[in-house]
């Protein structure tokens, strides 16, 4: 599919835009900006008024104002590097201007004595005496239709000033086509929506604050055409998935009834209802791309392992992928009975099987042998072949992208992809980074998992916490201590892990156990088997326990320097603990005084346990790429669109995007075609190389 005619002059080189010469067209890059179609959607973020005073006394310095005046006496410097003054005098006051650098000759002919001209620029008291240094702006009066009222102030980067960026997107504008309509008809008439070129045309041109709002039309019209190409580009990725011809895997329920009486509770109806909707989906003959999520400890493990089992009754195989090794092993010690109570063979492949085991194990896989198959992404490698691979489950989705859900689904003929996710993720990054997926949510805890109380607590009171730990450690009960730092650091002053084990163990004893990611992987196992066991109490760690570990007898979770980690790394690590019988506490340790931040982060902590409203806080006070970490995620960077306010606009745009392809999936239609336009502008090459393979 080849880009449209009519798109062609947005395509050219910045060079051939007004003003734009190599050396600017390099700084322009630094802006995301290499063609003209880009400074189209390079917007002004706020505006000067530029709208005319009589005179400055009827302004509060320092502010920007705009004044007719009468050009005095000129003053060039005495001495090198001092200032060049220009007396000049408005209807009422005698002020200066000054320049710095500046040539005088320039500046006789800018401002010649005796003659009016319009300046424009920052007002400032120096010494009681008013000055303007460098206007922006110095025009003859007959000229001032020339200026603004408002003036648009657009993003710059070195090596580009205020005025080339807006000549230039001026120039883009003026090459903006008349493009065919794609957004809805009903849906642009209800919102009062302008056509895409007058809402550029507003957009760079606003005539007031209002105008700068995202709410306003223009502003939100031009974020919807950007959420609805994102949400298209998704659509077209989840219906290409689809229509790879899947293989309807239907099960018997033989399996799953066996691994359900060996349960010693009953799953929460949260979890019925999400193998249902798997179980569903794995009997089309479409091949089924769901996102799983749930908050910590709701029992995703449980609703992937049933979906596996599913796979296996119908004569398939299924592969469940974790991101660490630790997470793996522990995934396979918590499914290995379950595994047995079914009958069926699940084995551990990672980096670390080497030569004749490995080889084994490859070929009990080829040979389908091996039923599940539990890894990392040593699972993806080349010489792993399965006989049948039916379903695969990704754990811990954030670490992997839509093109690795792409490489994973390629393993088998047409195997089935569940992701699952442990990250309570607000709605709006949920569609933004899984719009190519259906979307399963666990939102009940499974019975007899009790509230965690949750305290904060200053550092000065440190002895009372280990205090606290050593009467805990007498009646049995096991704690995790975890420190944001492995070692000693000159440039911070956080909590090691090290150096707190070593005097915790010089406090209570050879009970203290330690664990963090520098450890060689045997050694790390070993610790975290001693306390799965019982044999240490106290585990100090730092984040490695994060996600996934599982050790019902441990009921108090202490972090050190609570106020440096993040809202979701807080509530992950809190939700270690509390999966026992006994009540659980987790200590938010603080160093004071506490930043507005740090504070609010920990009392977010403290006053609630629901993850997904955590993850709301977590958005509002972080922004939605340090929330994902946007290199990892392959979250989308909107430039118009705003994901934390416009949540709705983006729902919108997803469910538009899907009633389209429905209708034209191969996007033929007037609307489709027009549809093509919008996603060659925006650069969606990933949708347009699915509509060519489709």
């Amino acid at each position: 599919m080849s880009r449209p005619e009519i798109l062609f002059p947005l395509f050219a080189g910045l060079e051939t835009l007004d003003g734009v010469g190599p050396k600017t067209a390099q700084a322009f890059a630094l802006l995301g900006v290499e063609k003209p179609k880009d400074l189209l959607f390079l917007l002004p973020h706020s505006a000067v008024d530029r709208s005319r005073k009589a005179s400055i006394r009827d302004v509060v310095p320092p502010c920007t104002v705009t004044v007719e005046v009468e050009v005095g006496s000129h003053f060039p410097p005495r001495q090198k590097g001092r200032p060049y003054r220009v007396m000049v005098r408005d209807a009422a006051l005698e002020f200066q201007l000054v320049f710095f650098h500046a040539r005088g000759d320039y500046l006789q002919k800018l401002l010649p004595t005796g003659q009016r001209r319009l300046v424009s620029g920052k007002v400032e008291l120096f010494d009681s005496i008013a000055q303007m240094v460098h206007p922006d702006h110095v025009l003859r009066p007959e000229d001032a239709s020339e200026l603004p009222l408002f003036e648009p102030v657009y993003p710059l980067t070195a090596g580009v000033t205020q005025r080339q960026v807006a000549k230039a997107a001026a120039s883009a504008l003026a090459r903006a086509p008349l493009v065919p309509e794609w957004i809805d008809p009903n849906l642009k008439a209800r919102e009062a929506w302008p056509d895409w070129r007058t809402a550029l045309e507003t957009a760079h041109a606003p005539q007031d604050q209002a105008a700068l709002a995202f709410t306003h039309p223009a502003r939100q019209r031009l974020a919807y055409d950007e959420l609805f190409a994102h949400q298209l580009t998704l659509s077209l990725a989840r219906a290409h998935l689809r229509r790879g011809n899947g293989v309807a895997t239907i099960g018997t329920g033989a399996l799953t009834a066996k691994v359900l009486a060996a349960l010693p509770y009953v799953p929460t109806a949260a979890q019925t209802r999400a193998v249902a909707e798997i179980a569903q989906d794995m009997a089309q003959p479409l091949r089924m791309n769901r996102l799983l999520q749930g908050d910590v400890g709701s029992g995703k493990t449980l609703v992937a392992f049933l979906a596996l089992l599913t796979a296996v009754e119908a004569g398939g195989q299924g592969v469940l992928m974790a991101p660490t090794e630790i997470l793996a092993r522990q995934h396979r010690e918590g499914l290995l009975p379950l595994a047995e109570a079914a009958g069926i063979r699940l084995e551990l492949l990672t980096g670390r099987d080497k030569g004749a085991e490995r080889a084994s194990k490859l070929a009990a896989l080829q040979d389908g042998q091996i039923q599940i198959l539990l890894g990392t992404h040593a699972v993806f490698q080349k010489d792993v072949h399965f006989q049948d691979l039916r379903l695969a489950v990704v754990d811990e989705q954030h670490r992997f992208g839509v093109s690795q859900r792409m490489e994973l689904g390629a393993k088998g003929q047409a195997v089935d992809v569940l992701v699952m996710t442990a990250t309570p993720i607000p709605r709006s990054l949920a569609l933004a980074s899984y719009g190519d997926m259906d979307v399963s949510v666990l939102d009940e805890k499974p019975a007899g998992r009790k509230p965690i109380k949750t305290v904060m607590i200053s550092g000065a009171r440190m002895d009372e916490v280990v205090g606290h730990l050593a009467r805990a450690v007498a009646e049995g009960r096991q704690a995790y201590w975890v420190c944001p730092l492995v070692e000693e650091s000159e440039l911070v002053d956080y909590a090691s892990a090290v150096e707190r084990f070593e005097s915790l163990r010089a406090a209570l004893g050879d009970v203290v156990g330690l664990v963090h990611g520098q450890m060689p992987v045997a050694e790390k196992d070993a610790a975290m088997a001693r306390f799965v066991a019982g044999i240490t109490k106290i585990l100090v760690a730092t984040t490695v326990i994060e996600v996934g570990v599982n050790v019902p007898n441990a009921s108090i979770m202490v972090i050190e320097r609570a106020e440096i980690f993040g809202l979701a790394q807080l509530h992950q690590l809190r939700g270690r603990v509390g999966r026992g019988s006994v009540d659980s506490t987790c200590l938010l340790v603080y160093q004071a005084p506490l930043s507005e931040s740090g504070e609010r982060r920990l009392k977010v902590i403290r006053d609630t346990e629901d993850g997904f409203r955590i993850s709301e806080e977590d958005l509002s006070m972080r922004g939605a790429g340090d929330l994902i970490g946007t290199a990892q995620s392959g979250l989308p960077r909107f430039r118009v669109a705003d994901q934390e306010r416009q949540a709705g606009l983006m729902a919108v745009a997803q469910s538009d995007a899907r009633a389209l392809l429905a209708l034209d999936p191969d996007l033929r239609s007037p609307r489709g075609k027009a549809a093509r336009v919008l996603l060659w502008l925006l650069d969606q090459d990933r949708a347009i190389k699915l509509i060519s393979v489709g």
